[in-house]
């Protein structure tokens, strides 16, 4: 028996993403249905929409499409378990995009301790106006 497969807008709705950009992401080759029905439909399965995930994951890291692309490239090698040559080489490249996924969090934990910071300034400032008004 065959794998599930969904059509693009259950893929959608499943990862949070507009149809126009799975479009996308596939025009520029990130992601690719696995198959397409009779009639054309793109069709996915899990292994899809998780790759979509993946991509979707790494958006808000800053990453960009050329990165997004070669970090797929070395996930889709490792994963390919008849091939051991260069496998310390993947391994170094995956370990690269970790150092750099865990600085570009340690960079939005600063940049959300600041907004917070902000944010209660702006609740003290409206606080202590509206006791000053009473």
């Amino acid at each position: 028996m065959s794998e599930p497969t969904m059509h693009i807008g259950e893929v959608a709705e499943r990862v949070g993403l507009s149809l126009r950009t799975i479009r996308y992401y596939e025009e520029i080759g990130l992601i690719a249905p696995s198959a397409r029905s009779q009639g054309g439909f793109r069709l996915y399965l899990e292994a899809d929409v998780a790759r979509l995930q993946l991509v979707k994951d790494m958006k808000p890291l800053g990453f960009s499409l050329d990165e997004m692309r070669d970090l797929l490239g070395v996930l889709d090698k490792l994963d390919d378990e008849g091939s051991t040559q260069g496998h310390e080489q993947i391994l170094e490249r995956l370990a690269m995009y970790r150092v750099a996924a865990d600085a570009r969090c340690d960079a939005l934990r600063g940049q959300l301790r600041i907004a917070e910071s902000f944010a209660g300034t702006l609740r003290n400032r409206l606080t202590s106006h509206r006791e000053r008004s009473s």
